[in-house]
């Protein structure tokens, strides 16, 4: 036998419910190893087709999806009259109550969401797609090793044509502030707290706010989209600022050098692994 590896093969940027911390985004790396037999051309699986079988269905599955525990006892999920999924969440943070055409979901057949648990999830999916000559896959998910301030954000896009316009998808990021040129620690530990498993809102996504709890909707193509949660728990980018990377950076860039003067921002933002956007006042 031999072992074929892929290191970050894609990267998992999603949202989950935690029993204790409510929504929370998060950005696994994926690591891969292919163990079989060689075939005609010498090789366990061809790089090409990994790219396009295996990235594939992890991309076409949990990226981009709201992680739900089904067998965590806080939660209810049922299929709604109009096709859409609708879950019940009570933790710690608060409740939710999220509701979406299915694509929007992934149903995780355990009490809680981590790394090994989603790695149950994928690998016999996985499995059914390799070639005869393999005989076993290994998955490995990790977080970006970060130094310095990061936080777990959620949103949702409702312009975006792709997986980005769910309502509750997240990332796990990091955040670099500078201030005439010198990085300042202690104000990327400031935002990065104040982002801690934070829901990034766009303010004409609100339906309601009762001073305890907000009510999101919008309609994306891929169809209705819901949340309820609570008040504390967002965070309320603008209006009609939608919670791309690129207006998260100007947000932060705009609101830093309003409250330092005279003083030059750098921020960069970022969305997930190694990539985000840069804004400077």
């Amino acid at each position: 036998m031999t072992t074929l590896f892929v290191e970050q093969l894609t990267v998992i940027d999603a949202s989950y419910l935690c029993p204790r911390r409510g929504l929370v985004g998060e950005s696994w790396i994926v690591d891969l190893e292919l163990e079989g037999a060689l075939d005609e051309q010498s090789m366990v699986l061809d790089f090409g087709s990994v790219k396009k079988q295996l990235k594939r269905a992890i991309d076409d599955g949990p990226d981009h999806t709201l992680i739900v525990p089904l067998h965590y006892p806080g939660q209810q999920t049922r299929a709604l009259p109009d096709g859409r999924v609708q879950t019940l969440f009570m933790s710690q943070a608060g409740g939710y109550e999220h509701c979406a055409p299915a694509c929007a979901l992934t149903l995780l057949e355990a009490p809680e969401v981590s790394a090994e648990a989603l790695i149950a999830h994928l690998t016999p999916q996985l499995a059914g797609i390799v070639p005869a000559n393999v005989a076993s896959i290994r998955l490995r998910l990790r977080q970006e090793q970060i130094d310095g301030a990061s936080y777990h954000y959620s949103h949702g896009l409702s312009k975006h044509q792709g997986a980005c316009q769910r309502i509750a998808h997240g990332h796990r990021s990091r955040l670099a502030i500078f201030i005439d040129g010198v990085r300042d620690a202690g104000l990327e530990a400031a935002w990065a707290e104040r982002f801690r498993d934070i829901y990034l809102l766009t303010g004409r996504h609100l339906q309601r706010d009762d001073g305890e709890r907000l009510s999101l909707a919008y309609r994306a193509p891929e169809g209705l989209f819901e949340l309820e949660l609570p008040r504390a728990r967002s965070y309320l980018l603008g209006q009609d600022t939608d919670s791309t990377v690129e207006e998260i950076a100007e947000h932060l860039a705009g609101q830093i050098a309003a409250a330092r003067p005279g003083q030059r921002v750098e921020v960069r933002a970022y969305e997930g692994v190694m990539k985000g956007a840069l804004a400077r006042r």
